[in-house]
């Protein structure tokens, strides 16, 4: 049985048999924050929402149309490197490490196997874009954490009919007109828990989109598998 070889850290640049060496995984991974169950933002101070759930004063207040949100940590330094490391310069082996990550951390919290979804599907990208950059990096993604969760992935599952202005550019309000009718659901969905896959949540502007589309189709529950998430200001 052969050892595996080593590669280098990709935060550190240090030698690991593993994506990221020891030493990163203990100080940028190991978060231990209690976060809004429906949107993953990090609470401070805590509010009740009942049936053992966690949620932010926004989500109480004003309901997304996803019940729930798994991410790994917040979007910041160093970790945003490995999101755009992934996003922009095809370092596809990151795709796998967070998929790994998630699957453990829906598995630690489902209480059994009926709370998995029924299909995986990821934040579909336009036409153009996918051609310009050759790959979906939430597509990258959705294919380990499927197979890691065993349960069913389908790239064609939802089709942006739209091609969007980049949402980084816009604030909130015009984040959700932005991409408000840019999807459509290509597939039946009737009565099924559906998992979308992207790399980084920032507003949720998207994810709220896609949720609404897919409960409009007749999906039964929609929960977010995000890489990182961008803290509320």
């Amino acid at each position: 049985m052969h050892a595996a070889l080593p590669n280098l850290c990709a935060l550190c640049g240090n030698l690991s048999h593993k994506t990221l060496c020891t030493g990163c995984d203990e100080a940028y991974w190991n978060e231990a924050r209690l976060r809004c169950t429906a949107c993953a933002v990090p609470l401070s101070g805590t509010r009740w929402a009942g049936r053992a759930q966690y949620r932010c004063a926004d989500c109480i207040d004003e309901p997304p149309p996803y019940d729930a949100t798994f991410t790994l940590a917040d979007y910041r330094q160093p970790l945003d490197a490995l999101a755009l490391g992934l996003k922009f310069h095809a370092r596809l082996m990151l795709a796998r490490e967070f998929a790994q990550r998630l699957a453990r951390l829906a598995g630690d919290s489902w209480v059994d196997a009926s709370e998995k979804p029924d299909v995986l599907a990821p934040v579909p990208l336009a036409k153009k874009r996918l051609t310009e950059r050759g790959y979906n990096q939430a597509w990258q993604i959705a294919r380990p954490l499927a197979r890691a969760l065993n349960v069913r992935s389908d790239a064609t599952l939802l089709h942006r009919v739209i091609h969007t202005a980049p949402q980084s550019r816009l604030d909130l309000d015009a984040r959700r007109l932005n991409v408000g009718r840019a999807f459509k659901v290509a597939k039946p969905v009737q009565g099924l828990h559906v998992g979308i896959v992207d790399d980084v949540m920032t507003t949720g502007a998207t994810l709220e989109a896609l949720a609404h589309t897919l409960k409009a189709a007749g999906a039964r529950r929609v929960t977010n598998f995000v890489a990182l998430r961008t803290p509320k200001n």
